[in-house]
């Protein structure tokens, strides 16, 4: 049971809004069919074994594909990617998947062409977070792409924001 009050939840929220956090597109597949979401709680766990943090809601129809198919991809979109992320907020399935965009990664799920990063994981374990699942996932395989590398999509202030690498 909460404690929070209305208030405290509305400073909450405005106060979570100054975070910037890397937007990811978690995709996975089921059945043949992409399935996937956009989430910006990912995180690095571990170096060994290299895990990868993700929180899932539980509403949305990805999470019980993940924990059924036990694999999931984390896809950090580039700057210029903001189409794709409001393509997975404004459809749902596979009309989040423009074949152009998609290759198969190694465990089979699709990643995302022009990502700044891509992890393909195993689901290895998961845990109870509120409204929430966090799940950790054992990196299979991690790619960067160096032409991308540059500015990835940010999530700030309830909108999207570019990241700037520094000048040396």
């Amino acid at each position: 049971m909460s404690n929070t009050t209305k208030a405290d939840l509305d400073v909450f929220r405005q106060a979570m809004a100054c975070f910037a956090s890397g937007v990811t597109a978690i995709t996975t597949r089921e059945a043949g069919l992409p399935s996937g979401l956009i989430a910006t709680s990912v995180c690095s766990l571990s170096t060994d074994p290299a895990t990868m943090l993700v929180c899932v809601n539980k509403t949305a129809s990805a999470h019980d594909v993940i924990l059924r198919t036990k694999k999931f991809v984390v896809n950090l979109l580039s700057a210029d990617q903001v189409s794709v992320a409001r393509r997975f907020a404004s459809s749902r399935g596979a009309d989040r998947f423009d074949s152009a965009q998609w290759e198969e990664g190694r465990t089979g799920l699709p990643t995302l062409i022009d990502a700044v990063v891509v992890f393909d994981c195993c689901l290895i374990a998961v845990h109870d977070g509120f409204t929430h699942s966090i799940m950790v996932g054992q990196v299979a395989e991690a790619a960067v792409n160096e032409g991308r590398a540059t500015s990835c999509l940010l999530w700030h202030r309830r909108d999207f924001a570019r990241s700037m690498l520094r000048a040396k």
